[in-house]
């Protein structure tokens, strides 16, 4: 397993696609802070086949201090909770699948 970064993406997008790196990046760019300011606003960001992201917000709780074992009132908060679509599901959990094989250019 490697990580991979948001160059090495940009990278790989621009050579399957045959485009200029700098353009390519400025679209991802684009995309990336789109679904920061659209999540930002509460939407829900539906994408068939990869699956969908969405605000949820988390009530108050009550937790603990590891250190010193008080109690400590955790307060509510927004996160985002991502549900993975159908092709990603298959794809991730297909024994004999080689991610390396997928084509990301047709999709």
């Amino acid at each position: 397993m490697a990580t991979i970064t948001k160059k090495e993406l940009i990278d790989h997008i621009a050579d399957a696609t045959k485009q200029k790196r700098v353009v390519v990046k400025d679209i991802v760019q684009t995309f990336l802070e789109s679904i920061i300011v659209e999540l930002g606003k509460g939407n829900r960001l539906e994408f068939r086949e990869f699956g969908v992201f969405e605000v949820r917000q988390r009530r108050s709780r009550m937790a603990q201090n590891p250190k010193t074992l008080e109690p400590v009132r955790v307060p509510p908060k927004r996160t985002v909770k991502f549900k993975i679509g159908r092709l990603m599901k298959e794809t991730l959990s297909s024994n004999d699948s080689n991610p390396e094989n997928v084509d990301i250019g047709d999709h």
